[in-house]
């Protein structure tokens, strides 16, 4: 037993932080659930055109509007006679992809500006910490609304509208992680050797506080794709007749009561997305920092 003991004791020491995080991730059942179900919608969304062309998708076939569905049309047809599994199959390109371009455009910014804020501290901080609050007193959904109403609908402009609104979340979390690392010895001596401040940000305190960055950026992957279907019921974002989740539902909204399969297939795919995300989010915060699992 003692021997046992410490052979785990020795394998455990051996791993470095990452092998542990990944380990203590994989432990996780929830999160790898989130992971599969991801997994399969993401693979789903790019097998599409297996399925149906993309000009076969939104071509317009009145004589089979509102069908059931059948062999020929696996979920149905809309309003329009335009299948629904084609349509929700590329909708989801929008929404998964959409989401996960958001985030990367947020990350980035959140770490330009909280970085920046973190390690010069003095009027800089004050700069931009004061900005980043106005930004913050704005619900972000409204401020996203407000930003693509000036930009005009689109893709694009959804995606840029929607990065800008999470952008403060990000600089504050990448600001309290410099705040936090920036005077300890690794970075002190990556001075003394002459290395320059953005060397010393991208390469020694960004990757050693990137744990609780990676969670924040997890979490709001699920707000994100929830915020584009939202917007996207409102006549916001992507135009007809591009398809995306929330443009779905609100193009059939008025058959929804005769044909509720237009609303629950789009449906069920958000909540399922949306609730693998939030436990890829759970189990990677769990497995950072292993104490604040309840």
């Amino acid at each position: 037993m003692r021997r046992q003991k410490k052979e785990k004791v020795k394998i455990t020491a051996e791993r470095s932080t990452w092998q542990l995080v990944a380990y203590r991730f994989r432990k996780n059942r929830l999160a790898m659930a989130g992971v599969l179900i991801l997994a399969a919608m993401v693979l789903l969304t790019l097998l599409a055109p297996v399925y149906m062309s993309y000009h076969d998708m939104i071509r317009l076939d009145v004589v089979n509007k509102l069908q059931g569905p059948s062999m020929e049309h696996l979920l149905g047809t809309d309003e329009l006679g335009r299948d629904l599994l084609g349509r929700i199959l590329y909708g989801g390109r929008v929404s998964l992809f959409g989401g996960l371009a958001t985030i990367i455009l947020a990350f980035i910014g959140g770490c330009l500006i909280g970085g920046a804020a973190g390690y010069f501290g003095g009027r800089i901080d004050t700069v931009f910490m004061r900005i980043i609050d106005m930004l913050m007193a704005i619900p972000p959904i409204f401020l996203a609304m407000a930003i693509l109403t000036a930009l005009g609908n689109g893709l694009l402009n959804l995606i840029l509208s929607l990065a800008v609104s999470q952008i403060p979340r990000f600089a504050r979390v990448v600001r309290s992680a410099v705040l936090t690392l920036r005077g300890v010895e690794y970075v002190q001596a990556a001075r003394c050797f002459g290395c320059s401040s953005l060397k010393i940000i991208v390469k020694h305190i960004l990757p050693n506080g990137i744990g609780p960055i990676i969670v924040s950026a997890t979490l709001t992957l699920g707000q994100i794709i929830l915020s584009i279907s939202s917007m996207g019921f409102l006549g916001l974002g992507v135009a007809s007749p591009m398809p995306e989740w929330g443009t779905i539902i609100s193009e059939n909204k008025l058959n929804i009561r005769y044909c509720p399969y237009l609303a629950i297939a789009p449906g069920v795919c958000i909540c399922l997305v949306v609730m693998a995300v939030n436990f890829i989010g759970d189990g990677l915060r769990d497995a950072f920092d292993p104490k604040s699992k309840n």
